[in-house]
């Protein structure tokens, strides 16, 4: 049984950093796709980042590429998700979750099955 676990979030200024980690428990393969994803309240999901559980295959949404970096530590069980440059627009709740491949539309929220609770972030101006 997978679980997965949200830590990292808080209140940064614009311009600020975070590093958001999901904690990953149970039995996964290095070839599932984990994703973060945000969302606010009234909005579809976004798709955020996304990785194979093992290193190899990273995947961005556009609005964040070049800022946030998602990096798994298989080692230790864990995903992060360095979030730098950050802007009032980062501003939501962020999940992570998992799926068995990365392949074809890898931020269809409804592809995935297991979940975590998620972490809020906060970004002031």
């Amino acid at each position: 049984q997978v679980q997965l676990a949200e830590s990292g979030g808080g209140s940064v200024r614009t311009g600020g950093s975070l590093r958001l980690s999901c904690a990953v428990s149970g039995g996964i393969d290095s070839q599932m796709c984990l994703t973060w994803f945000r969302q606010t309240p009234g909005k579809e999901r976004e798709g955020v980042a996304a990785t194979l559980f093992g290193a190899g295959r990273l995947y961005y949404a556009e609005s964040v590429k070049d800022r946030f970096t998602i990096s798994p530590d298989r080692a230790k069980n864990t995903v992060y998700l360095q979030m730098n440059n950050l802007k009032p627009e980062d501003t939501a709740m962020y999940f992570c979750a998992i799926r068995d491949h990365c392949k074809g539309i890898w931020a269809r929220s409804t592809d995935y099955t297991y979940w975590g609770q998620g972490t809020q972030v906060t970004v002031s101006s």
